[in-house]
């Protein structure tokens, strides 16, 4: 028997951050920094190619709100916008979640590459 999806608990919602009529989001569990947040949609769907227009449209809406909330409160330096699709991507809650990662000056030694440093060896070209 499978386990339940900790995105489908209701109780996280009420949790949220913020929301629209699609999606909602928290802040992440284990954040890889200060203000490191998740947005969900409230249908269970695994990943972000079964979302529906509709839905990536809504992410996009949370993802700009987020931002303008964030530059205000932690006044990060960068972000970084990720979704893994699949277990061999490194998704481990198979319901669709977006990561918006603020960066800070300093975070890493050299970011330069980016979201290329999840295939260790190829973040530097």
């Amino acid at each position: 028997m499978s386990k339940p999806c900790i995105f489908c608990d209701k109780t996280k919602v009420a949790e949220s951050i913020m929301q629209n009529d699609l999606c909602f989001v928290l802040f992440d569990k284990y954040p890889v920094s200060r203000g490191h947040a998740l947005i969900i949609p409230f249908r269970h769907v695994s990943d972000f190619f079964g979302a529906t227009q509709e839905e990536k449209l809504a992410i996009l809406d949370l993802i700009d709100k987020l931002k303008m909330k964030f530059d205000t409160e932690f006044q990060p330096d960068g972000y970084n916008i990720g979704i893994n699709c699949g277990e061999a991507s490194g998704q481990t809650v198979m319901h669709l979640h977006v990561h918006l990662i603020p960066r800070y000056t300093g975070d890493v030694k050299d970011p330069r590459g980016g979201v290329r440093g999840v295939i260790p060896g190829k973040q530097k070209y």
